[in-house]
């Protein structure tokens, strides 16, 4: 809260008035004075408080009247009145109302109680309040205050002695912050400073203002003091200590260095009065020697105190800090003393102290610069920079050497023993704080046996002392074991990091300054300043050699790895350092010092040691002592991580690395990993050692070159630890990391790179000679990494480069070879795949430069190599393939380099690259390389290692010219473009212009050497490659045959398609039957593939129905050259050799092609169009997969003809772009065709020629199969379509013959399984359907031609008929002996007769299917053909019973009874003319043979099958009846002759004797006898009888018949009564039964017909007969008595007597 607001003075004058209340209340009784004076003051505030309005300025006018009873209060020395008082004013000064009389007469007041010695506390409070509230304090009073507060410090009690101190220093910090804070306020003023005259007058102060004059006075009375002189200021000091005072000059300086810099007067205290006094102070120090002041000693040197020593050298780091440009002289003494306090002789708190002080100026680059240049740089100076430094290092050195007495506690204590863990523990001894040293390893340097440990001193960069910091300690601290080590190991990094950063900030700086200059004016060569420059070489060549000796010294003593790491570090930063100022022997020192500390002990490198050596033979002298290069000591106490053996020729043992030799590598790593730049020739030295650092961890260069921790190829000698194992990736991953930096390199220095990594190389090589232990492939893995990340300036390098390594790729040693493939492949794909500026695209010569290399790999003979190679030809392709351009012969070069002895591997991974130029470059290669693509895929068609690569290299070569047809117009435009240049060139040089097929086209010719490859390979002795080459081939031909020029198309028929046809028919012809085991390995080889002759068999098959399927598709286009019909003559003659070929596979497939050139092939639906089937071969499916026999396999049922017909005319009627025909393309068909059947003719003549002569037991050579058969009769359908107008009577016989001979040649009964139905199912085979299909085609052609064809009906009906015997009569072939298919075994070679029993029912259908049509036709009716119909049926009427199948005779019943009803009427017609005399008599034995027929019925026929076949029996004599009888008048009595007798023979029951009892009346044809009996009854009563010689017939008949019936009835009564009980035979009963049926049947007739047709005589026959049924009633049997009940039932009619109307009829 504020004093001056309204509410914070109303509360100030009540606490007042409060305050005098009680102050008069206190003094009432014993001190009236003051009770007085307190109740006057209260009435003067009131009065104040009324009478002004700014009441506090009023109250500081007042203020000693205010003050005055308060102070009268003190004088009182009560104690309780005392405080009060105290407190009432201490409430006046914080509200600054206390003026400076009233202040002068406070402090003589507290003087007086302080002299009193009363509430010390409270006065030493009061004084602080005063002076810090206000300044208006100045002069004596001030002095007074500050005395004081001096007098109080030395009093007894403890409490007070320390709260004056902190008073103390807070006054004078208030004096001085007055001072600063008038400079603030007079800054503007420029005042004429007043000479200062000399120091005479001590007091000439007269120039300074009233702060600065109170500081000035105060700091040059604590000089005095300091130096045991009376003050001048200072007035009524009685004690004083010099502790104190240092204490005080110390913090003055410390936090006002600006006072001292800026007023002259302040700075000429600094030299006159503070360094003098700082010097003389130091003396005792200086003289005295550790050891020498024994007790005997006369006059003892004055000791060293620490208390002061420790000030004084405080003292000296502040007046160092911030005063050094002011006492320069001064600081070059005070510095040479710090280092003569490091000495030895020097107790060790001194030391220690020193040290601290040392560190703090280590931790000042800018000061340690200063030094350089004000002391090391001028001419007779002390060289006390190098000095610092040297000294530091002696330290480090000597505490290695000299025991340490100071601490007898801790000389001997083990490693990390309790002890010393201990001793820093009591001594709360930093970074041991409490902690048993036995617990854990302490930090520490070894060394020959001096074990010190390693405290934590400071954070990095900061000087944090310790002892410097022990302001209560009076005695000489003891000094834990190590700590003085720790500071100087501290102070010596700092050093090192601080001068380095230093310097390189300011090099940066002068860089970017250099830059921007030059930006301005480009003109001029921007130069630096040569002086910074020469100030830094200065630094550095003053401090490097005592760096290094003590660096070196604590690598090789240090356990630790934190400390290891902050030395390497260090060494690090030197090296780089004096690599960037260009100071090659220090640089290389410190470098070849880490190289040294990464290898073994004793480790032999001829590299390092001639370095070493130089560096050994200086010993550097350091103030006359002489500071060695120690090299490392063996037997440090260090973890082993890796054993390994040593890279040299002769194997030895084996050596060990430690934790720090590893860490010592990485540091290694870390200095050519980010200052490769100023190595230059040090290259050599970092890469050698990281090669053998390498290969003692057994590193192998994995992919790109980077090392990865190998296999332990080496044997047992290899051991890592875990711990260097999970380092291992992090160096691998460093040592990466650093050649990829090279990148950052300038040329010279990545130059310096390179060499050195080729000459490492080379002597890799040269110890790899002549052995095969692993060789060192560090330098080839670096030279790849270097390559790969200076892609962008390849072309500086690329020639030693890639030189380099293809000599690599020779060597003998394999592995060492196949790291130089690996790395120049792995950058050629590099280089290929860089963006590089210009793009490769336009920079020609640089890609063709960067391929080269993956040529010449070619010329080595190593397969390793050539594998790689390869396969980084195929890694190209996939990456940068659509850019190579010109490279493109170059890589296909590569690529084709294929020989047959060059193992299966190779040519696998160089078929891959083709695969992929093939599928995915073509389009990007220049054209002209097309041709070489070919070649290429061609030869890997042909070798012989892998059969599946020259299978995939034909696809390929299908893809080629895929890729041909789709981007034909481009192709021929850059061909043509090409060849016009070519040309030019050949024209120009005289020489006829070399291509192959040369007068065609470039395009063309491309088609052509396509062509010509896949023709070679259709010949090759690989029957899978023959067979797929054909594939490929005729596809090709077949899809983009059109793109050929006419005249093309000529080669390609000639020199190509024959050409390859009459190879193929060579080879096949000629071929070995031996058979073929196995196809290699353990294929087994399907039996129809088992000799080369199948094998060739197979090819033919293709090739020829390839040619075919050309010529089918291509008809139009053929038929325009010139000899289209010679060539269709030769096709046609291959063809048929094909088919007369003695090999079922091949003829049968010379039939398909046939087929497809006359361009038949069977539609998969009905609905496809044959185009669908072509539009599928154009599409390249291969032609196996179009089948023209499919649509009529075995077990299919024959398409109905007329779908068959409509199929053939649509065929006709949809061929290929059939340009309209004139006359003369008509009659050049008509050739063709006729040409073609006169093909067709002899192939079916030889094939269905029965063999002639030997017995049924010689096998025949060769009989055709059933497909073939089947496939050659398929073709005259279609065939006859192209040649129905010249088809004569004689061709059909031709035909009849052949087809005749095709039907009866048997099947080998191992096929048969396939081609018969199994015999129960009654189906035709293929081949009969395809005749009947012909025959069908024949007679419909007939049907719709011209009268004149008609003559050829009776033909086929002849034909036809041949057909229907086979049902009862099988066709033999030759004299072969058949057996039936039912006994034949399948196993054994034999023939087997087919089931004939269909075909002939078909064919019998077909008959009188075409009969019905055909019957009234003039040739039907003269050929007599219904007669020939009813003599073929004759057969199996007869037979009936004993036919082959009982469908056969049914078949024939039903089918005369169509034919008859449709010829009858047909030849009543033509009674007159005499044509169908002869039929009469045939038709009456047919009907006699079958209704009486020799044959019996088989045992099983069931009843009802009787019954079915009895009824069939009956329609014919119902036929009989309805079509003969009635036209008896125009039909031949001798023929209707014999029907009556037939049917007198039918009506009388002749009864078989076999029948078993209860079938028996069943059996007796009982129907049919009715049947033949009725249609007796009603021709002999018909009214229509045209001559009274059929009546008599009749007549004669029917009175047979009743007295026959009168005799068997009579025998029957006689016998019954005769045999008694006895039952008669059962004949006799059967015969009277049907006797009695007649008789019943009879009556039934005779009621139907008209009376006046019958005859009396017959009448009175009937009636005759009554009285003799009568006879038979008596009978037992009751089957007789049911039937003669039916007889006499009908007579009823007769009981009437006869009407008169019949009377008179007969009168």
């Amino acid at each position: 809260m504020s004093t001056s607001t309204p509410e914070a003075v109303k509360k100030l004058l009540e606490n007042m008035q409060t305050d005098l209340r009680s102050l008069s209340m206190e003094c009432k009784k014993k001190f009236p004075p003051v009770k007085e004076a307190a109740e006057s003051g209260i009435v003067k505030i009131k009065t104040i408080a009324a009478r002004n309005t700014d009441i506090l300025a009023s109250l500081k006018e007042n203020s000693s009247e205010v003050v005055q009873p308060f102070l009268m209060g003190c004088g009182t020395k009560e104690p309780k009145i005392t405080q009060l008082c105290l407190a009432a004013v201490q409430r006046l000064m914080t509200h600054e109302v206390v003026s400076e009389a009233a202040a002068g007469n406070i402090i003589n007041m507290l003087w007086q109680l302080m002299e009193n010695g009363l509430e010390e506390l409270k006065l030493l409070q009061t004084v602080l309040v005063l002076l810090t509230t206000n300044t208006v304090v100045h002069d004596e009073i001030l002095s007074k205050a500050i005395v004081l507060c001096f007098r109080l410090h030395f009093t007894k009690d403890n409490i007070t002695n320390n709260t004056a101190a902190a008073t103390v220093r807070q006054v004078v910090t208030v004096v001085f912050e007055r001072m600063v804070a008038e400079d603030e306020r007079f800054k503007g003023i420029v005042e004429q400073p007043t000479p200062v005259q000399g120091n005479t007058n001590r007091r000439s102060v007269s120039t300074l203002r009233p702060s600065a004059k109170d500081a000035y006075m105060l700091f040059q009375d604590l000089c005095q003091l300091v130096n045991a002189d009376a003050p001048y200021w200072l007035v009524g000091m009685t004690e004083m200590t010099r502790t104190f005072g240092l204490e005080l000059l110390e913090s003055v300086l410390n936090d006002f260095p600006g006072v001292f810099l800026q007023h002259q007067e302040f700075s000429f205290l600094l030299k006159e009065r503070v360094c003098p006094l700082v010097i003389k102070l130091f003396s005792p120090n200086i003289k005295f020697r550790q050891g020498s002041s024994s007790a005997a000693s006369p006059a003892p040197v004055e000791k060293p105190y620490f208390p002061i020593c420790m000030r004084l050298l405080r003292v000296v780091s502040v007046l160092i800090k911030h005063f050094y440009s002011l006492l320069v002289t001064e600081c070059e003494i005070f510095l040479s003393l710090l280092v003569k306090f490091l000495d030895g002789e020097k107790p060790q708190w001194l030391r220690a102290v020193a040290v601290e002080s040392v560190h703090r100026l280590c931790v000042q680059p800018h000061l340690l610069r200063s030094f350089c240049q004000s002391y090391d740089m001028k001419q007779h100076s002390t060289k006390v920079f190098r000095d610092i430094v040297n000294a530091l290092g002696s330290f480090i050195q000597s505490l290695f050497i000299v025991p340490n007495t100071g601490n007898p506690a801790a000389t001997n204590a083990p490693a990390g023993g309790s002890g010393s863990g201990a001793q820093a523990a009591a001594q709360g001894g930093p970074g041991a704080g409490g902690q048993g040293g036995s617990l854990i390893t302490q930090a520490a340097f070894e060394y020959r046996g001096t074990w010190i440990p390693l405290m934590t001193v400071s954070v990095q960069g900061s000087a944090k002392a310790t002892y410097l910091e022990m302001l209560d300690k009076v005695e000489p601290p003891s000094i834990p074991e190590g700590y003085a080590m720790s500071v100087a190991f501290s102070a010596l990094l700092d050093l090192v990091r601080g001068i380095t950063s230093m310097i390189e900030r300011e090099l940066a700086k002068e860089e970017e300054e250099v830059a921007v200059r030059r930006e301005a004016n480009p003109d001029q060569n921007a130069q630096a300043e040569p002086e910074a420059h020469l100030v830094w070489e200065e630094m550095v060549s003053a401090c490097w050699c005592g760096l290094l000796a003590a660096l070196s010294l604590l690598l090789d003593a240090s356990t630790d790895e934190t400390a290891t790491e902050s030395i390497l570090k260090a060494e690090l930063t030197m090296a780089s350092l004096c690599g960037r100022l260009g100071l090659v022997t220090p640089r290389d020192a410190f470098i070849t010092a880490i190289c040294k500390a990464s290898l073994p002990p004793h480790y032999t490198l001829t590299v390092l040691s001639s370095n070493a050596t130089n560096l050994n033979n200086k010993a550097y002298s350091i103030q006359g002592q002489t500071v060695q290069i120690i090299s490392p000591s063996s037997e440090s106490h260090q973890q082993v991580v890796a054993v390994g053996q040593p890279l040299t020729v002769q194997p030895q043992g084996t050596v060990v690395l430690t934790a720090k030799n590893i860490q010592c590598m990485r540091t290694l790593l870390n200095l050519a990993h980010c200052h490769g730049a100023v190595l230059g020739t040090s290259w050599q030295l970092v890469l050698a050692t990281l090669q053998h650092l390498v290969w003692i961890l057994g590193l192998k260069p994995g992919v790109g070159g980077a090392l990865k921790p190998g296999r332990a190829v080496e044997g047992p000698s290899t051991v890592l630890t875990t711990a260097v194992m999970t380092d291992l990736p992090f160096i691998s991953n460093i040592l990466s990391r650093l050649f990829e930096s090279s990148q950052y390199l300038d040329d010279v220095s990545l130059h310096h790179l390179i060499n050195a990594l080729c000459s490492l190389s080379l002597e890799a090589m040269e110890m790899a000679y002549g052995t095969n232990k692993e060789p060192s492939l560090f330098a080839v893995a670096k030279l790849l990494e270097t390559g790969l990340v200076n892609m962008d300036r390849i072309e500086i390098l690329w020639r030693p480069l890639a030189g380099h390594l293809l000599e690599v790729c020779q060597h003998p040693n394999a592995r060492m070879r196949e790291w130089g493939a690996e790395a120049v492949t792995a950058l050629i794909k590099a280089g290929l795949a860089y963006k590089h500026n210009p793009p490769l695209a336009q920079n020609q010569r640089l890609q063709l430069l960067l391929l080269n290399p993956l040529k010449e790999l070619s010329n080595v003979l190593h397969a390793d190599i050539r594998q790689k190679q390869l396969e980084s030809v195929l890694q190209i392709l996939q990456s940068q393939g659509d850019s190579l351009g010109p490279g493109w012969p170059l890589v296909l070069g590569v690529i084709g380099a294929i020989r047959n002895d060059q193992g299966e591997s190779l040519i696998r991974t160089a078929f891959q690259c083709l695969q992929l130029v093939v599928t995915d470059f073509l389009p990007t290669m220049p054209c002209m390389c097309l041709q070489i693509v070919v070649d290429v895929a061609g030869s890997f068609g042909l070798q012989n290692q892998e059969l599946n690569i020259s299978l995939t290299s034909i696809g390929l070569l299908w893809n080629i010219s895929d890729y041909f047809f789709q981007r034909g117009e481009a192709i021929t435009q850059d061909l043509e473009r090409e060849e016009a240049a070519l040309q030019k060139q050949a024209r120009e040089k005289g020489e006829p212009l070399n291509r192959p097929f040369h007068p065609a086209p470039p395009f063309d010719c491309l088609w052509l050497c396509l062509y010509a490859k896949l023709g070679q390979l259709c010949v090759d002795p690989r029957p899978a490659v023959r067979k797929s080459a054909g594939q490929t081939m005729f596809s090709t031909i077949a899809a983009h045959g059109t793109l050929l020029q006419q005249s093309t198309w000529h080669i390609v028929v000639w020199k190509v398609l024959f050409h390859l046809l009459d190879c193929v028919r060579k080879s096949s012809t000629t071929a070995d039957k031996e058979k073929i085991e196995s196809g290699g390995g353990n294929i087994l080889i399907h039996h129809s593939r088992d000799t080369a002759e199948k094998q060739w068999a197979e090819t033919w098959v293709l090739t020829l129905a390839g040619v075919a399927r050309i010529f089918n598709t291509r008809r139009y286009l053929l038929q325009q050259l010139g000899d289209f019909f010679k060539a269709w003559e030769v096709l046609l003659d291959h063809i048929q050799s094909a088919a007369l070929s003695k090999n079922n596979e091949v003829s049968l497939a010379a039939l398909k092609s046939f087929q497809e050139i006359l361009q038949i092939g069977t539609p998969v639906k009905d609905s496809a169009m044959p185009t669908e089937a072509l539009a599928l071969a154009v599409m390249g499916v291969p032609p196996v997969l179009i089948d023209p026999l499919s649509a009529s396999g075995p077990g299919r049922h024959l398409l109905r003809s007329d779908s068959m017909l409509e199929r053939l005319t649509r065929y006709n009627g949809a061929e290929l772009q059939a340009p309209p025909q004139g006359e003369e393309s008509a009659l050049e068909d008509a050739a063709l065709w006729w040409s073609a059947w006169n093909t067709w003719y002899r192939t079916g003549t030889d094939s269905t020629r029965p063999p002639s002569g030997g017995t049924g037991t010689d096998r025949p050579s060769f009989v055709p199969s059933q497909p073939f058969l089947t496939a050659l009769v398929q073709i005259v359908p279609a065939l006859y379509q192209h040649i129905e107008t010249g088809f004569s009577m004689e061709d059909l016989r031709k035909l009849g013959v052949i087809l005749h001979g095709a039907v009866s040649i048997p099947i080998s009964s191992d096929a048969s399984p396939f081609i018969l139905p199994s015999y129960t199912e009654a189906v035709l085979t293929s081949l009969q359907e395809a005749v009947l299909t012909a025959l069908d085609v024949l007679q419909k052609a007939i049907c719709v031609g011209p009268e004149s064809l008609q003559v050829m009906y009776p033909a086929i009906f002849e034909q036809l008929l041949l057909f229907v015997e086979f049902s009862c009569k099988p066709p033999q072939y030759g004299k072969l002996e058949t057996k039936h298919v039912a006994n034949a075994k399948y196993n054994q070679a034999e023939w087997v007769a087919l089931n004939y029993v269909p075909f002939a029912e078909r064919s019998l259908e077909v008959v009188v299917d075409q009969y019905q049509k055909t019957a009234c036709h003039k040739a039907v009716i003269n050929e007599k053909v219904l007669q020939n119909i009813i003599k073929t049926l004759r057969m199996p009427l007869g037979l009936k019973y004993a036919c082959p199948s009982e469908s056969t005779w049914k078949l024939a019943v039903s089918s005369l009874l169509k034919v008859l009803s449709i010829g009858l009427p047909v030849a009543r017609q033509h009674a007159s003319s005499g044509m169908f005399e002869t039929m009469w008599p045939e038709l009456a034995n047919a009907f006699e043979d079958f209704l009486f027929t020799k044959s019996t019925p088989p045992d099983n026929v069931s009843i009802q099958e009787f019954q079915k076949n009895e009824a069939i029996d009956v329609e014919v004599v119902q036929l009989i009846s309805t079509e003969i009888l009635p036209f008896a008048n125009f039909i031949p009595k001798d023929f209707v002759g014999q029907i009556m007798t037939m049917l007198n023979k039918g009506s009388i029951h002749s009864q078989s004797s076999s029948f078993t009892e209860a079938e028996i009346d069943v059996r007796m044809r009982e129907e049919f006898s009715k049947v033949c009996f009725e249609t007796l009854l009603q021709f002999s009563f018909s009214n229509k009888v045209s001559t009274p010689q059929e009546g008599y017939i009749s007549r004669m008949a029917l009175s047979v018949l009743l007295k026959r019936s009168q005799d068997v009835l009579r025998r029957y009564v006689d016998d019954e009564r005769l045999s008694g009980r006895c039952p008669l035979p059962r004949q006799q009963v059967t015969e009277i039964i049907f006797v009695l049926k007649a008789i019943s049947t009879l009556m039934d007739s005779l009621k139907k017909t008209q009376p006046e047709n019958v005859d009396g005589t017959t009448w009175a026959q009937v009636i005759a007969l009554y009285p003799t049924l009568v006879e038979c009633i008596t009978c037992s049997s009751s089957e007789v008595s049911s039937a003669l009940k039916e007889a006499l039932g009908p007579f009823k009619d007769f009981m009437q007597p006869p009407v008169s109307r019949v009377q008179n009829g007969e009168s």
